[in-house]
């Protein structure tokens, strides 16, 4: 039973991977950031780059971060055909414990968002 469970778990990962791959248009050189152990009050910065695989020009259209410690920032000009452009997300590490987020990019010529993700843990200011 856990087998059967553990295969059912990989297969649902294994779709929304493909899912989030299914364009190739737009690659991120990751999707994840681990900000590892970071320190209380200190906002912490991260810049996920990406490059069009397309022939058009790629535009940002919005970045959605899922809670408002989280602020985005993107490339604002279309992305030409085999150029780059990041998305920015800054966490303000204000709450001691693991955390982890999401961004949601909209772009041209995809419905669909690609999902990019920040974690980390936060400690305590020692003072």
């Amino acid at each position: 039973m856990k087998k059967m469970f553990f295969l059912a778990i990989v297969c649902l990962f294994n779709l929304a991977v493909q899912a989030q791959t299914a364009d190739s248009t737009i690659v991120f050189s990751s999707i994840t950031h681990d900000f590892g152990e970071i320190r209380q009050g200190v906002p912490q910065t991260f810049s996920f780059e990406f490059t069009n695989n397309g022939t058009e020009p790629i535009l940002i259209q919005s970045v959605q971060p899922s809670c408002g410690c989280t602020t985005s920032g993107w490339t604002k000009e279309p992305v030409e055909a085999g150029q780059k452009g990041y998305v920015q997300a800054t966490y303000n590490a204000t709450t001691v414990g693991s955390f982890t987020k999401s961004l949601k990019v909209i772009y041209s010529g995809n419905p669909n968002p690609i999902v990019l993700y920040i974690k980390g843990t936060v400690r305590e200011v020692e003072e």
